[in-house]
Order: structure tokens, then C-alpha cells, then sequence
């Protein structure tokens, strides 16, 4: 089938475009957030087109996946094409009680990436659906020989409480912090050292290279990056908020809400390179099992069909 979708979130629809579809992705002059088209840093293959959403018409499409409220506004002239809203954050506001921008409404489905965001988000009479992430393998495999915790993480400076980084000095007197995303540049913390936006696979080979990955976010969808480094075989310390809770069985990392508890953990795990092992390699095969590629777009082929079909 025509799927019509915006070029939002870089890792999901990565994975998304791997199915067997034909993805019309909307590009401009300026390849804006209206406009990116196709990843300059990731291969996709040729069924993904871009498109100028303007000039299409009503037959060239057989269902929407929007993202951000706004989109609705660019679609009208195709009419009323099946569509569905996908959710990738948490709510914002009046937790738990914040309405979700999609609520009662009859001629859509929302649906979220995490059972926690379903949970939380106020939808009031519009259907609801979650189809968690599935991830594209990375290439590389954990080796973790640096005495290093990774992060990875966006725009750390202006979110702060929000992804941790207040929390980041709790961690530097057991073990240097290498912090890659956008927006990391500006952190100046002792100890802390930033990789600005890299490529996703110089990411992937770099991390793999540190003994455990740091996931200190209060108040976030479950981040791509954390199941990437679950599935390079990576063991996790992370605070047992969202969905994180779900994501890491108990044999896979350590889980805290006590922060001196994960501080312990990392200096445990700096101590005993064989636990680490261990522990990545239960990561590795729980995020394969549960992330992998196939369940996911067999999820999502699912329900695309229950819509077009309808």
C-alpha cells in the first residue's frame, strides 16, 4: 500500500520503512522538520519517495501516519483517507490527567509506542493501540574493554532534569561519562566527555567499546537508543521510570530509583568486567526477542490493513 508519512523521528521510521510498502515521504527546498525526505544517514531502500504533499491527489494514497497535531492541516485536500496518529512521547502538563491533542475523536486511531505512554495519555473516546519499537540491528557487538559509561542522549542541556543530566556528577568519581546526541556540546561537566550528533553506526562502534550503558531519563518514551545498546550486548543501569521498567529484565541490568544504587551498580560493573558480560549478553538476547525487526512490522502490517480494509 501508499503510505504517506513526515520524516520525524530518525531511528522509528528507519525501522518502519523496512517493510513492504511503498513510504511517500514529504521533502522541500529547505528540508525542513516539513520536509527532511529520505535519511542522508542511513541507508533506506528505493520504496521510500520523496513527495511533495501538495500535489498529491486522493488516489495516490491509501493511509496517513501522522505525527504532530499540525500535519492534519496539510492533508485536507486528500480527504478522508484512513489515518492513523502515532505518539512517540510521553504526555506533558497536568500527568496523569494531560488530554491527548487526538482525544474523542472517531476518525483516526492513536497509536502509541509504549504501553506506559497508552497508560498515561488521555485519549478520552478515541481508539487506542500500541505497537512497541522494533529496531534495525546494529552491526557491532559489545566489547566493552573501557572502564567508560555511555550515554546517549538529545539536547541534555536545556532538557536537564528531564534526561538526567543533573545526575550526570553522581557517576564521574567511578568512571569518565562519553555523551553522545544533538545538543550534547554545550555540557561542561568534569569528567564528561561529548560526541556532537555522530553517525549512528560510528555511535554504535564507539559505545560498544564502553563496559555499560547509562540511562538516567525521569520523563521519556523509551529511547531507540536504549534498545540499540541492548541489542549490541551492552549490560544497563537505568532508573526505573516509564517503561525502562519493562524494557530491562531484571538479569539484563540494575533498576533504581535511588540513585546511590545505580552509582553502585556502575562500580560494580567497572569492577567486574565478567557480570557485565553477563548481564549484556541477557540484554542482547531479551532486546532481540522483543525489539527485533519482523514482530514489528508484522504489527504494524496488521493494523495498517485493519484501516485500509475497514
Amino acid at each position: 500500500m501508499n503510505i504517506l508519512f513526515w520524516h520525524v523521528h530518525g531511528s522509528w521510521a528507519t525501522a518502519f520503512v523496512q517493510g513492504k510498502h511503498r513510504y511517500l515521504v514529504p521533502v522541500n527546498d529547505a528540508r525542513d522538520e516539513w520536509g527532511r525526505g529520505r535519511a542522508r544517514t542511513f541507508p533506506w531502500p528505493e520504496t521510500v519517495e520523496e513527495v511533495d504533499v501538495a500535489s498529491l491527489r486522493p488516489d495516490d494514497v491509501d493511509v496517513i501516519v501522522l505525527q504532530r497535531p499540525a500535519e492534519l492541516d496539510r492533508i485536507a485536500h486528500l480527504g478522508r483517507k484512513p489515518k492513523i496518529f502515532l505518539e512517540h512521547n510521553t504526555p506533558k502538563g497536568n500527568v496523569p490527567d494531560t488530554r491527548h491533542p487526538m482525544a474523542d475523536r472517531d476518525d483516526l486511531t492513536i497509536v502509541h509506542v509504549t504501553h506506559f505512554n497508552d497508560l498515561f495519555w488521555d485519549a478520552g473516546g478515541t481508539r487506542t493501540h500500541v505497537i512497541e519499537h522494533g529496531v534495525v540491528p546494529p552491526a557491532v557487538r559489545w566489547t566493552g574493554e573501557l572502564e567508560r559509561l555511555a550515554v546517549v542522549t538529545n539536547e541534555p542541556v536545556r532538557r536537564n532534569r528531564v534526561t538526567g543530566t543533573d545526575l550526570y556528577h553522581r557517576f564521574t568519581p567511578v568512571a569518565p561519562l562519553d555523551v553522545y546526541g544533538m545538543g550534547v556540546a554545550g555540557l561542561r561537566l568534569d569528567r564528561v566527555f561529548t560526541h556532537d550528533d555522530p553517525p549512528q553506526a560510528a555511535m554504535h562502534e564507539q559505545i560498544a567499546h564502553r563496559r555499560a550503558y547509562l540511562h538516567l531519563c525521569r520523563w521519556t518514551s523509551l529511547g531507540l537508543s536504549l534498545i540499540e545498546a541492548m541489542q549490541i550486548g551492552m549490560p544497563v543501569l537505568a532508573l526505573a521510570t516509564t517503561e525502562a521498567v519493562a524494557a530491562v529484565p531484571a538479569d539484563a541490568g540494575v533498576l533504581a530509583t535511588r540513585v546511590d544504587t545505580l552509582v553502585e551498580a556502575a562500580q560494580w560493573l567497572i569492577d567486574d568486567p565478567d557480570a557485565a558480560r553477563r548481564m549484556g549478553a541477557a540484554a542482547r538476547q531479551s532486546a532481540l526477542a522483543r525489539y527485533g525487526l519482523d514482530r514489528f512490522l508484522a504489527d504494524w502490517d496488521r493494523l495498517l490493513e485493519e484501516h485500509t480494509c475497514a
